[in-house]
């Protein structure tokens, strides 16, 4: 007998919000009015980047 085994799209489909949000948070930091704006756009690219390669660690199988 076979056994079936499931596989999830959870690695792909988080990846590419959290690089949805990267992209988002690069556009703050390069076109921001002022300094923190820019500051608090590089921290969501940041933590979106780091989120987005989290996610296809933990969730590939």
């Amino acid at each position: 007998m076979e056994t079936q085994t499931l596989e999830s799209d959870k690695a792909v489909g988080l990846s590419l919000v959290f690089g949805a949000l990267a992209v988002v948070g690069a556009g703050f930091m390069l076109a921001g009015a002022t300094q923190i704006v820019m500051a608090w756009g590089f921290a969501l690219a940041m933590a979106a980047a780091i989120l987005s390669v989290v996610a296809v660690q933990a969730f590939d199988i």
